[in-house]
């Protein structure tokens, strides 16, 4: 199992260069950080760029990606924002289910994946990470943190990242 150490922050500043950059609702009312774990934090995604195997296997123990969703002249364009995916960037919402979610593959067992799909707009507004996942049991980082600050929810909460990837059947 590969631990994750930053893609909700990855995801945190793609909604907001996506915004930034026009290619998003200038509020981010199309976007949505959509956290993929399980009550086993071990997730089975394919077309990752962490895999060592052909099919791009992986099994995290969480996941983040953006997912976009436009209307337009009753046009839809579904797009999934994978930065640690092999697949297109950005995918189309059905390639991206269909290659990398696979969501026959493991069915009723303890690699079912849940999703916690949260507004763009309240996850740029409320999420926070003081990067402390990031550390091993005597405090010493996994793998050297961001060059960036840590990032702070508005209210300044410093870190709320377990409260969207603590994932059970029963939620």
């Amino acid at each position: 199992m590969i631990i994750q150490l930053q893609c909700e922050e990855n995801v945190h500043l793609l909604c907001k260069e996506l915004i930034r950059a026009g290619l998003a609702d200038p509020a981010g009312n199309d976007l949505y950080a959509v956290f993929v774990s399980n009550e086993e934090k071990k997730i089975p995604l394919w077309y990752q760029k962490a895999s060592r195997t052909n099919d791009g296997f992986v099994l995290w123990d969480y996941h983040v990606i953006c997912i976009q969703s436009r209307r337009n002249k009753g046009d839809v364009l579904d797009l999934v924002w994978d930065l640690d995916s092999s697949l297109p960037f950005p995918c189309p919402f059905l390639q991206y289910i269909a290659d990398a979610i696979q969501p026959l593959a493991f069915g009723d067992s303890i690699y079912g994946r849940l999703f916690r799909v949260v507004h763009g707009p309240l996850f740029l507004r409320s999420f926070a990470s003081d990067r402390s996942h990031m550390k091993d049991p005597m405090g010493n980082w996994i793998e050297l943190p961001p060059k960036y600050e840590p990032i702070v929810a508005e209210d300044g909460n410093t870190n709320n990242l377990n409260e969207y990837i603590a994932m059970s059947t029963n939620d």
